[in-house]
């Protein structure tokens, strides 16, 4: 456990979790957003590590792109979301020189990166550290495991969304969890349906149901549907204040607070 590794910056963390989806664009870190905000909404200590090299988008979803990170005796200091300081995010986003830079790295210059946010971020006490990871199942999936192995991650949320070819690849994550021996917390089929922002009503898009079927298929649990909700983007883009302070008044926080406190279930811990 953590608790053995007391000289590690994880030493503090009581629960980590890694957010996967076998494919890019299904929504994987604004569902790692959702969770951290409802989460932190209930009175957890919550961190976000944001380790999609390539594609860093966690710092925009919080609305924290301008922010930097600072050197201390102990490590990095995240950015913190506001003055409670109960959620804190850790980005490659917030050491680029300019937002708009691409990251052109070859593998061992990742795994390094990665290695280096896992030891060297001074997360201090958090109840949850959500590990926001790039799509499919890379070099830098290879190298969490690895540096997560002594300090047995609670284990994974699996993103997906309802069609076939994504179902397909989310297959491969699920096998690729097994191998690397981190367990399984559940399936989130993100994209069931969509919300209309006139008269709320939900319809169905794509299918509906891939993401629920798959769980029973590999025998893990379901953690819920998530919608299409254009409000929130609107949420995300308004001027004036921040996406945390703004989220509980998007239609999907009643849907998050059901997944939520399914994950925290699944973590031994008390929503």
């Amino acid at each position: 456990m953590a608790a053995e590794l007391p000289s590690s910056s994880l030493s503090g963390v009581k629960h980590i979790v890694l957010v996967l989806s076998g494919k890019g664009g299904v929504g994987k870190s604004s569902v790692t957003t959702e969770l951290a905000l409802t989460l932190a909404e209930h009175g957890k200590r919550v961190g976000v590590l944001d380790i999609d090299l390539t594609g860093p988008s966690i710092p925009r979803m919080f609305g924290l792109e301008d922010a930097m990170v600072h050197q201390a005796s102990n490590g990095w200091v995240p950015v913190y979301t506001d003055e409670t300081k109960r959620l804190a995010v850790m980005s490659l986003g917030f050491l680029l020189p300019n937002k708009d830079d691409a990251v052109i790295w070859r593998g061992p210059k990742k795994t390094a990166m990665i290695k280096q946010f896992l030891e060297d971020v001074a997360w201090g006490e958090l109840d949850y550290l959500l590990i926001d990871t790039p799509p499919g199942t890379s070099d830098e999936h290879i190298s969490v495991a690895e540096n997560l192995r002594n300090y047995k991650p609670d284990g994974a949320v699996i993103v997906t969304t309802p069609q076939a070819v994504a179902l397909s690849d989310v297959r491969k994550e699920l096998n690729f969890c097994g191998k690397v021996g981190i367990p399984i917390i559940g399936v989130v089929e993100n994209m069931s349906g969509f919300i209309c922002p006139h008269c709320t009503e939900c319809t169905d898009l794509f299918s509906k149901g891939g993401g629920e079927a798959m769980a029973k298929e590999f025998n893990v649990a379901f953690l819920g549907r998530v919608p299409i909700d254009p409000g929130l983007t609107t949420l995300i883009e308004a001027e004036g204040g921040t996406f945390s302070s703004r989220f509980t008044q998007s239609a999907l926080y009643p849907v998050f607070q059901e997944v939520t406190a399914k994950v925290v279930e699944k973590c031994g811990d008390t929503f």
